[in-house]
């Protein structure tokens, strides 16, 4: 059968083999986990500061806790994953995750919640990188810009799903319960990469380490991310965008209920319904981003989102109504995360086989956990100062990292593939 020639051709193929198509939907079901742990918080925010009697700083300092644990668990699991293969390593951190995910309805202090979610953290610290590689590998030759955006907008269902549960179960049951939830989509994603095989690219790697030709950085796969200054630099300047990406992210999602709440007086219930319609957002321009990536190459993308974000936050001191509302937070939504997909995608390119989960989990990881610094950074300033000045603090943000984007030499190139 003749291979297709056009971008589209490619994502229409239905010649996948069955080892790629489970490639991509466990690594949608991982990347929906990932997004339904995470705003489980955003959602349970409100009811755990009441709940809980903390500070509003307290509890953005949830999401923090849990970047810690996700730097140390993207740090080894992402070397493990390098040297014993992504599958065995994607698949068993999944039992991290839910244990995790589950222990948090027993959580009663905030000692506790910081506890579990750090462990989970430890669980979802690879997740990202493992599940990016192993799609840029699986996909060799391929424009994978729109495919890698296809699995975050898949994974948006997550996020769909922590918003509905979150309106049903929370007025009636409490938070905590909200938490049990989070254990049917780790059932399933387990289920589905016990039979996802290695990439021929990454057996091949392996083949040659047995051969004896593998080197000193090949053993240790976090010495070729710093190997000379130009890399360094270069995974440096990646840390800060997705340090600004996350941040910008769990920003919002943490604390826009509870702006919502306070300047237009929605319920929780309320509030997780425009939440849908920010993901909505988010997923279309996921989706567009993909396109734009793989036709005009990462600075053209990176470079509009980046700038249009920084314009369109400024938007929601505008909502005064709940249409203009809706129109609001599918803009902002639709610039904020639209290129979150696009980190994975230049960091595979970017960095060789044997250091690739490395690389992607060093860069998620440490961004995440200076990022996850954000949602405390925007409560204090939510409890100190005006909404006014907190959307100021997300335009600067979005600006910087459009600053730093500039500065990478690789970003020049049109073609993704390098």
């Amino acid at each position: 059968m003749q291979e297709p020639t056009t971008e589209v051709e490619h994502l229409r193929y239905r010649d996948f083999s069955t080892n790629q198509k489970l490639t991509l939907w466990s690594t949608t079901a991982g990347f929906g986990l990932e997004h339904m742990d995470q705003l489980f918080i955003s959602f349970a925010m409100s009811s755990i500061i009441a709940s809980l009697h903390i500070s509003n700083f307290a509890g953005g300092f949830i999401s923090t806790v849990s970047m810690f644990g996700s730097l140390v668990g993207g740090l080894f699991f992402g070397m493990l994953a390098d040297r014993i293969g992504r599958v065995r390593v994607f698949t068993w951190t999944l039992v991290i995750v839910a244990f995790a995910t589950g222990a948090i309805y027993f959580a009663h202090n905030i000692w506790l919640v910081y506890t579990f979610r750090f462990i989970g953290g430890i669980g979802t610290g690879a997740e990202y990188g493992a599940g990016v590689t192993l799609i840029a590998e699986n996909f060799a030759g391929k424009k994978i810009g729109k495919l890698t955006s296809l699995t975050q907008i898949g994974g948006q269902v997550g996020a769909v799903l922590s918003a509905v549960a979150s309106a049903i179960i929370i007025p009636t049951f409490g938070w905590n319960a909200l938490f049990l939830v989070g254990l049917i989509p780790v059932l399933l994603a387990f289920v589905l990469r016990r039979h996802v095989k290695e990439s021929d690219e990454f057996i091949q790697t392996k083949e040659a380490r047995r051969n004896g030709k593998e080197s000193v950085v090949e053993k240790a796969p976090i010495l070729e991310v710093f190997k000379t200054p130009a890399l360094a630099y270069q995974t440096f300047a990646l840390i800060m965008m997705m340090m600004i990406q996350i941040g910008g992210y769990y920003g919002l999602m943490n604390w826009l209920p509870k702006i919502m709440q306070k300047q237009l007086h929605l319920s929780i219930s309320g509030s997780s319904l425009w939440m849908i319609v920010t993901i909505v957002g988010m997923s279309l321009g996921m989706y567009i981003f993909g396109f734009v990536l793989d036709n005009f190459g990462p600075r053209l993308a990176f470079g509009t989102f980046l700038l249009l974000a920084g314009v369109s936050i400024y938007l929601l001191l505008f909502a005064k109504t709940a249409w203009s509302l809706l129109f609001i937070m599918m803009v902002v939504g639709f610039f904020s995360n639209g290129m979150y997909g696009g980190y994975g995608v230049v960091v595979s390119r970017l960095y060789p086989t044997f250091a690739r989960v490395t690389a992607n989990s060093v860069v998620s990881s440490v961004g995440k956990l200076l990022g996850g610094f954000f949602p405390p950074i925007i409560g204090w300033l939510m409890d100190k100062y005006t909404l006014s000045h907190v959307m100021m603090f997300f335009t600067a943000m979005y600006l910087f990292s459009f600053l730093i984007m500039l500065t990478i030499p690789a970003f020049r190139r049109k073609d993704i593939e390098f």
